[in-house]
């Protein structure tokens, strides 16, 4: 129930993570005190980047009590497909990872940080379960909208399966989303 239920979490979690990181610093007015440190666009964006996803991982590791709670009451102990879980964790950071730089983005164009928690919230939902829904159209049942969406890859990676093609589809959706965010601010 937990790694079916904590992408719903994540994307109300990492936006509220990701939506004071730029956006407070643009309406304050801090932002361009911090362009005139001797570091480059790429340092501040990937910095803020890598806090927020320090902070997604720091709120994984409590979720471990689960399944060590699993592990020890279960009838016979230790009946857990650990391969499985390890995958489901994996998969979990993974989907930390895309949902992050989507909050960054939302935070990056808007000097309100409500309005970036709503358009990061918006936009992790229709990457999570708007390309599904589009590909159970009637006339888009062909095109293979759904392997767009982050769904697919998060179930396959959720089931064990450390297929390179997922791996890839994060990583890619997250440097997409932090190239827009660098984009929008320069």
């Amino acid at each position: 129930i937990l790694f079916s239920t904590a992408p719903y979490l994540f994307m109300f979690l990492v936006p509220a993570i990701t939506m004071r990181s730029l956006a407070e610093e643009r309406k304050e007015g801090t932002f361009e005190l911090l362009l005139t440190r001797p570091l480059t666009d790429w340092q501040i964006v990937l910095g803020k980047y890598f806090a927020c996803l320090a902070i997604v991982f720091f709120a994984l590791v409590p979720t471990l009590i689960y399944y060590y709670s699993v592990y020890v009451l279960g009838a016979p102990q230790g009946n857990i497909d650990t391969g499985g879980v390890i995958g489901s964790y994996i998969g979990l950071f993974f989907l930390g990872t895309g949902f992050c730089a989507i909050g960054l983005f939302a935070s990056s164009i808007s000097k309100n940080q409500v309005i970036a928690f709503t358009v990061a919230v918006f936009l992790c939902f229709f990457f999570y379960s708007g390309f599904d829904s589009l590909g159970q159209l009637l006339s888009l049942q062909n095109l293979g909208l759904e392997s767009l969406g982050i769904t697919e890859h998060y179930q396959s990676v959720s089931r064990g399966v450390l297929d390179t093609r997922d791996l890839a589809y994060f990583v890619i959706l997250a440097g997409i989303f932090i190239g827009i965010t660098l984009f929008v601010l320069l």
